[in-house]
């Protein structure tokens, strides 16, 4: 068994680390304005990549294996990128990871279903939970427009270069 890719995103790529988290990748996103010095280390001690569209992250030595320059663009291109460059399984671990906070769901317990909304209890679907947050996911609207995108970037075969520091 291989073990996923792990993320670290900058702050101005929140979009694509929310997608990351509902394709079941463990993606951290930067926040408080820490530097790339430091958000690079962190990388380095948790095995991660470090996403960026910042060229000067590669004026850093610790960029070097970790640090991967995705190209400017929407949220498509970004993925199109990433995708080609490490082979990103967008289906096989989807929605196994909360969106908020980025934790492991779980199947949802008693005291998840008591708290459900009654559009979200259907005996024919399951319902899980964040244990670290306590939000609850079922298979609604939100779930079928973000599971349309996976599926629509695991069958593009676009190549968009990633520059690797």
């Amino acid at each position: 068994m291989t073990t996923l890719p792990r993320f670290l995103c900058d702050e101005m790529l929140g979009r694509l680390c929310r997608y990351l988290r509902a394709a079941g990748y463990d993606a951290l996103l930067a926040n408080g304005g820490r530097s790339d010095g430091e958000l690079l280390r962190q990388c380095r001690e948790e095995g991660r990549y470090f996403l960026t569209q910042d060229r000067l992250v590669q004026e850093h030595k610790a960029a070097r294996g970790v640090a991967l320059l995705l190209p400017q663009g929407d949220l498509d291109r970004l993925a199109a990128a990433l995708g080609a460059h490490l082979r990103l399984d967008w289906l096989g671990h989807a929605f196994t990871r909360c969106l908020k906070d980025n934790a492991p769901l779980v199947a949802a317990d008693a005291a998840a279903l008591a708290r459900a909304p009654a559009d979200a209890l259907r005996p024919d679907e399951p319902l899980c939970h964040c244990p670290a947050c306590g939000r609850i996911y079922w298979r609604g609207s939100h779930y079928k427009r973000m599971r349309a995108k996976l599926t629509a970037w695991q069958s593009a075969k676009r190549e968009v270069p990633v520059t690797v520091v």
